[in-house]
Protein backbone atom coordinates (compact mmCIF):
# COMPACT_ATOMS: atom_id res chain seq x y z
CA UNK A 1 0.00 0.00 0.00
CA UNK A 2 1.39 3.51 -0.80
CA UNK A 3 0.95 6.07 1.74
CA UNK A 4 -0.14 8.52 0.25
CA UNK A 5 -3.42 6.91 -0.09
CA UNK A 6 -3.56 7.21 3.42
CA UNK A 7 -3.63 10.30 5.13
CA UNK A 8 -6.01 10.67 7.99
CA UNK A 9 -7.46 13.76 9.79
CA UNK A 10 -10.27 11.77 11.35
CA UNK A 11 -10.49 9.03 13.98
CA UNK A 12 -13.54 7.15 11.31
CA UNK A 13 -10.90 7.68 8.86
CA UNK A 14 -8.01 5.42 10.69
CA UNK A 15 -10.48 3.13 12.05
CA UNK A 16 -11.43 2.26 8.91
CA UNK A 17 -7.84 2.04 7.56
CA UNK A 18 -6.78 0.07 10.67
CA UNK A 19 -9.73 -2.63 10.11
CA UNK A 20 -9.09 -2.47 5.59
CA UNK A 21 -4.90 -3.54 7.21
CA UNK A 22 -6.85 -6.77 9.22
CA UNK A 23 -4.17 -9.34 9.87
CA UNK A 24 -1.68 -7.41 7.86
CA UNK A 25 0.71 -5.49 9.59
CA UNK A 26 0.03 -1.36 9.63
CA UNK A 27 2.36 1.20 10.42
CA UNK A 28 1.44 4.62 11.08
CA UNK A 29 3.89 7.57 11.18
CA UNK A 30 3.12 10.74 13.39
CA UNK A 31 4.80 13.59 11.73
CA UNK A 32 4.77 17.44 10.96
CA UNK A 33 5.50 19.48 8.25
CA UNK A 34 7.49 21.73 10.48
CA UNK A 35 9.63 19.05 11.82
CA UNK A 36 13.29 18.20 10.46
CA UNK A 37 13.71 14.83 11.48
CA UNK A 38 10.02 13.85 9.94
CA UNK A 39 11.00 15.92 6.73
CA UNK A 40 13.89 13.76 6.53
CA UNK A 41 12.32 10.52 7.51
CA UNK A 42 9.03 10.78 4.55
CA UNK A 43 10.38 10.09 1.71
CA UNK A 44 12.26 6.91 3.38
CA UNK A 45 8.56 6.28 4.66
CA UNK A 46 7.41 6.04 1.51
CA UNK A 47 9.88 3.86 -0.24
CA UNK A 48 9.21 1.52 2.11
CA UNK A 49 5.54 1.83 1.46
CA UNK A 50 6.68 0.64 -2.09
CA UNK A 51 9.31 -2.30 -0.75
CA UNK A 52 6.67 -3.56 1.35
CA UNK A 53 3.47 -4.30 -0.46
CA UNK A 54 2.14 -6.27 2.20
CA UNK A 55 2.29 -4.24 4.95
CA UNK A 56 -0.17 -1.33 5.21
CA UNK A 57 1.33 2.45 5.71
CA UNK A 58 0.08 5.44 6.77
CA UNK A 59 0.89 9.23 7.79
CA UNK A 60 -1.15 11.35 10.49
CA UNK A 61 -0.02 15.19 10.52
CA UNK A 62 -0.23 15.70 14.24
CA UNK A 63 -0.98 19.44 13.66
CA UNK A 64 -4.36 18.86 10.87
CA UNK A 65 -5.33 16.01 13.67
CA UNK A 66 -4.45 16.60 17.02
CA UNK A 67 -7.19 15.08 18.84
CA UNK A 68 -6.21 11.67 16.44
CA UNK A 69 -2.46 12.34 17.85
CA UNK A 70 -4.38 12.64 21.55
CA UNK A 71 -5.74 9.11 21.33
CA UNK A 72 -2.89 7.23 19.84
CA UNK A 73 -1.04 9.47 23.19
CA UNK A 74 2.01 11.01 20.87
CA UNK A 75 4.62 13.22 22.23
CA UNK A 76 6.93 13.46 20.13
CA UNK A 77 7.36 13.08 16.38
CA UNK A 78 7.83 11.35 14.39
CA UNK A 79 6.64 8.76 16.44
CA UNK A 80 5.59 5.16 14.16
CA UNK A 81 3.07 3.10 15.51
CA UNK A 82 2.34 -0.57 14.25
CA UNK A 83 -1.09 -2.57 14.53
CA UNK A 84 -2.22 -5.87 13.42
CA UNK A 85 -6.46 -6.57 13.30
CA UNK A 86 -6.98 -2.55 14.81
CA UNK A 87 -4.64 -3.32 17.59
CA UNK A 88 -1.53 -1.45 18.83
CA UNK A 89 1.08 -4.45 18.21
CA UNK A 90 3.03 -5.89 21.55
CA UNK A 91 6.31 -6.55 21.65
CA UNK A 92 8.56 -8.47 24.44
CA UNK A 93 11.96 -8.61 25.11
CA UNK A 94 13.65 -12.13 25.57
CA UNK A 95 13.83 -11.49 29.48
CA UNK A 96 10.62 -10.34 29.95
CA UNK A 97 9.13 -12.81 27.80
CA UNK A 98 10.68 -15.48 29.72
CA UNK A 99 9.90 -13.79 33.22
CA UNK A 100 6.18 -13.36 32.75
CA UNK A 101 5.42 -16.41 31.20
CA UNK A 102 7.36 -18.35 33.33
CA UNK A 103 5.19 -16.38 36.51
CA UNK A 104 1.90 -16.16 35.55
CA UNK A 105 1.70 -18.51 32.36
CA UNK A 106 0.33 -15.13 31.02
CA UNK A 107 1.87 -12.17 29.54
CA UNK A 108 1.35 -8.52 30.08
CA UNK A 109 0.89 -6.10 26.83
CA UNK A 110 3.87 -3.38 26.61
CA UNK A 111 3.00 -1.24 23.72
CA UNK A 112 5.23 -0.71 20.84
CA UNK A 113 6.77 2.07 19.12
CA UNK A 114 9.02 3.94 17.47
CA UNK A 115 10.17 7.46 18.11
CA UNK A 116 12.62 9.12 15.99
CA UNK A 117 14.62 9.22 12.46
CA UNK A 118 16.15 5.64 12.16
CA UNK A 119 15.33 4.31 9.17
CA UNK A 120 17.17 1.16 9.97
CA UNK A 121 15.62 0.52 13.14
CA UNK A 122 12.23 0.96 11.68
CA UNK A 123 13.03 -1.42 8.52
CA UNK A 124 14.04 -3.70 11.02
CA UNK A 125 10.59 -3.22 13.07
CA UNK A 126 8.66 -3.89 9.95
CA UNK A 127 10.80 -7.05 8.64
CA UNK A 128 10.16 -8.61 12.00
CA UNK A 129 6.62 -7.74 12.77
CA UNK A 130 5.53 -8.49 8.99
Amino acid sequence: MHISSFIFWFQNEFKTFLTAAGHKLAVVEFSSTWCGPCKRMCPIFHAMSVKYQNVFFANVDVNNSPELAETCHIRRIPTFQMFKKSQKVTLFSRIKRIICCYRSGVMSNPIFEFCGADAKILEAKIQELM
